[in-house]
């Protein structure tokens, strides 16, 4: 059983930064991704990475401004996010997907087979 557990979300001013973590629990995991949802909308693809960190890829809206990484000795992806906007404010999911890295489906909620609880991230402006 994998788990995952999101943390480090919180309220920023605009322009500030925030890096949230991602512990994941449970077998080896390949496809890491980050997406974010506001109250009334669909969830939105963020960023992924990839199992050994050679591929990253980012929604328009945050490329430049966030960062995803992992560290797979400690089983945990980060997104590191700067230059924040009150746009930026969402509740933010992580999700796992094991196997290889399929960049034409990274963007698509139901890739992945794994996700956290989310953690809030506001904006203020």
């Amino acid at each position: 059983q994998v788990q995952l557990v999101e943390s480090g979300g919180g309220l920023v001013q605009a322009g500030g930064s925030l890096r949230l973590s991602c512990a994941v629990s449970g077998p080896n995991f390949s496809t890491v991704g980050w997406f974010r949802q506001t109250l009334g909308t669909e969830r939105e693809f963020v960023a992924a990475i990839s199992g050994g960190s050679s591929s990253t890829i980012y929604a328009d809206s945050v490329q430049g401004r966030f960062t995803i990484s992992r560290d797979n000795t400690k089983n945990t992806a980060y997104l590191q996010m700067r230059s924040l906007k009150s746009e930026d404010t969402a509740v933010y999911y992580c999700a796992v997907r094991p196997g290889p890295w399929l960049p034409t489906r990274i963007r698509l909620t139901d890739h992945y087979g794994y996700w956290g609880q989310g953690t809030e991230v506001t904006v203020s402006s």
